[in-house]
């Protein structure tokens, strides 16, 4: 039997949709026949990813950094097309704050972002996805949840976390047919991976570590994600694919 992929009607979230990967998984989910809630700071962003994409979908611009931002945005994100079924945690931010210059500010401001507000945006739509039995969260973990980078400190333990959240998630809630789980992104190019990608050098060596033999490219997240969402997933919770086109594993 194959499995099925199909997520036509169901209800996404997508936080991060301004730009970089919540964008493009935004509108992938869109042309996929999900109904689509971008959310984001940047409200022209927003409106621009509206009038480009294609399917139905909506925009709620808004703060969801961190446990309180969270809970109020959770209820107007709601409003377009009822609680979502899918939830996709994409919004991110990287300080690349130096460990001996790491503040107190640019800590709780990835802390929060990264790590507190996946949680408490998930907290408040688990309730309507247990009255359902079904529910999917992706989460966006990094190659930084398991490797050091120079300047990723706050980042990489906030990633690190991501990994752990992702597996605590399914042990809480994949007993009500919620299902938990994150794609670590290798090198792909976004506003958030801008500072590698202008260095061509940089962009090259990481390349030559895969062992594809490049860096990637936003379309290579789409299929991975689409299986998470869908029922094609229905037995794999906890877990994190590495989409870095072999990068970990030489």
């Amino acid at each position: 039997m194959i499995p099925s992929f199909d997520i036509r009607g169901r209800v996404a979230v997508v936080t991060g949709a301004s730009g970089g990967i919540g964008r493009a998984l935004a509108s992938a989910f869109a042309e996929a026949g999900a109904k689509v809630v971008g959310t984001a700071r940047r409200a022209e962003a927003l409106e621009s990813w509206l009038r480009e994409t294609t399917g139905v979908t909506a925009v709620v611009a808004g703060d969801i950094a961190g446990p309180e931002a969270a809970g109020r945005m959770a209820e107007a994100l709601a409003e377009p097309f009822g609680p979502p079924d899918i939830l996709i945690n994409a919004a991110g931010l990287n300080t690349r704050e130096v460990a001996d210059d790491v503040t107190v500010q640019g800590w709780r401001a990835t802390i929060d972002i990264n790590l507190a507000t996946p949680f408490f945006l998930a907290q408040a739509f688990v309730p309507a996805m247990k009255d359902k039995g079904w529910g999917r969260i992706l989460n966006i973990a990094s190659l930084q949840s398991e490797r050091a980078f120079p300047g990723g400190l706050a980042y990489g333990a906030s990633k690190g976390g991501v990994a752990q959240l992702t597996r605590a998630m399914a042990e809480a809630w994949s007993p009500f047919g919620i299902t938990a789980n994150a794609i670590a992104p290798g090198f792909f190019p976004t506003e958030l991976t801008a500072p590698v990608f202008d260095d061509p050098a940089r962009a090259a060596r990481n390349a030559a570590q895969t062992c594809i033999g490049r860096n990637g490219e936003l379309r290579d997240l789409v299929g991975p994600a689409l299986f998470f969402a869908s029922s094609a997933s229905d037995f794999v919770t906890g877990q994190v694919l590495f989409v870095d086109g072999g990068f970990t594993a030489k």
